[in-house]
C-alpha cells in the first residue's frame, strides 16, 4: 500500500476517536479521562473504474426525522435496520420511518447478528442511567429495547465489535483487539492493532485498519493484509458470508468472500454500513438511508 493511502486511513482512525470525544463533551455524558474513539479520515486514494451504467446502484431515502451520529448499523430484516446512535437505538425502515427504542445511552461499536434482534454494544450512559461510564459490553436480545451489562462495565469503551454465534472480537480503543468465546463474560488479549471497524464470518475476521484491510482465519488470533483491497473505514458481513465496505473517500465496495472487491458507488456522507447479503446493503447518515443493491 502506498504511503498516501496509509496516511489517509490513519487520519480516518484518528478522526473517529476524536469525533467520539467531541460528541461526549457536547452531550456531557462521558466522564473526564474516557477512552477516545478510533476513526478513519479521508484522503485521495488510487483511482478505480467507475461503475458501469447498468451495474451497481444506490437508492436514497430521506429519514422522517434526523438522527444523531451513528456508531453502528445492523440489518434486522430486509428493509429494516437498527442504528446505534449517541441517543440510543433507532429503528429505520426503507420508507425512511425512524422509531426510537430503549434507553438513550450513547452507543458505541454497536453490532449484531444480521437477520436477528441480537445486538452487542458499548459506549457511555445517557441521562438518568444507573450504569457507570464507560458501559463495557452490553447485550440485547430484543433489538435494543433492553440491555444487560455483560462485562468490563466501567472499564472499557469498545470502539468496534464483531459477533458470531461462537465468539466476539472487540477493539478496546487503547491496547488492541480482545476476544471472547463465552459470550463476552471473559476476554483474551488478541493482536495489538487498532481497528475502526470489524466483521466476522465463521472463523474469519476482517479489520479495517490504518495499515489497510486485515484478515484472520483463526478468530482474530493473527492477521494478514488483504492484497489489493480498498482502504476501508467500515466493513460489514452479511448472512451469506459476503462483505460490504466503505473506503476513506466514501465509496462503497462489495465482496463475495472478503478477498476480491468490486467498486460500487459513492456514499460519502454515510456514517455506518450494514450488509444483508451479496446483493443488498444499507448505510445511513444523519438524514438519509442508502439502499445499495448489486
Amino acid at each position: 500500500m502506498n504511503r498516501p493511502a496509509v496516511l489517509a486511513l490513519a487520519a480516518l482512525l484518528s478522526l473517529v476517536l476524536s469525533s467520539c470525544g467531541a460528541a461526549e463533551q457536547e452531550g456531557g455524558d462521558a466522564e473526564a479521562g474516557g477512552t477516545p474513539t478510533p476513526t478513519l479520515s479521508s484522503s485521495p486514494s488510487p483511482s478505480s473504474p467507475a461503475p458501469e451504467e447498468n451495474g451497481p446502484r444506490v437508492r436514497t431515502v430521506a429519514l422522517d426525522e434526523a438522527i444523531s451520529h451513528v456508531h453502528g448499523l445492523v440489518v434486522e430484516d430486509e428493509g429494516v435496520v437498527r442504528a446505534g446512535t449517541h441517543e440510543g437505538v433507532r429503528v429505520i425502515d426503507d420508507r425512511g420511518s425512524v422509531t426510537a427504542v430503549g434507553p438513550q445511552d450513547d452507543l458505541m461499536g454497536m453490532t449484531g447478528l444480521p437477520g436477528t434482534r441480537r445486538l452487542v454494544s458499548s459506549g457511555h450512559p445517557g441521562p438518568g442511567s444507573p450504569l457507570p461510564n464507560p458501559l463495557g459490553l452490553l447485550r440485547s436480545d430484543d433489538g435494543g429495547e433492553t440491555w444487560d451489562p455483560v462485562s468490563l462495565t466501567g472499564e472499557i469503551d469498545f470502539h468496534a465489535l464483531a459477533v458470531t454465534d461462537d465468539y466476539l472480537v472487540g477493539f478496546d480503543g487503547v491496547t488492541g483487539l480482545i476476544v471472547s468465546t463465552d459470550g463476552g463474560s471473559t476476554w483474551d488479549q488478541g493482536p495489538r492493532m487498532a481497528a475502526a471497524s470489524l466483521a466476522a464470518v465463521g472463523d474469519e475476521v476482517w479489520a479495517a485498519t490504518p495499515d489497510g484491510l486485515m484478515h484472520s482465519t483463526d478468530r482474530a488470533a493473527s492477521f494478514a493484509p488483504v492484497d489489493g483491497a480498498p482502504l476501508l473505514r467500515q466493513v460489514s458481513a452479511g448472512v451469506d458470508g459476503s462483505l460490504w465496505g466503505v473506503d476513506v473517500d466514501g465509496t462503497a465496495w462489495v465482496s463475495a468472500d472478503g478477498r476480491q472487491w468490486t467498486e460500487h458507488e459513492e456514499i460519502a456522507s454515510a456514517q455506518a454500513i450494514a450488509a444483508l447479503d451479496r446483493s443488498t446493503a444499507y448505510a445511513v447518515d444523519e438524514s438519509t438511508l442508502f439502499v445499495l443493491t448489486d
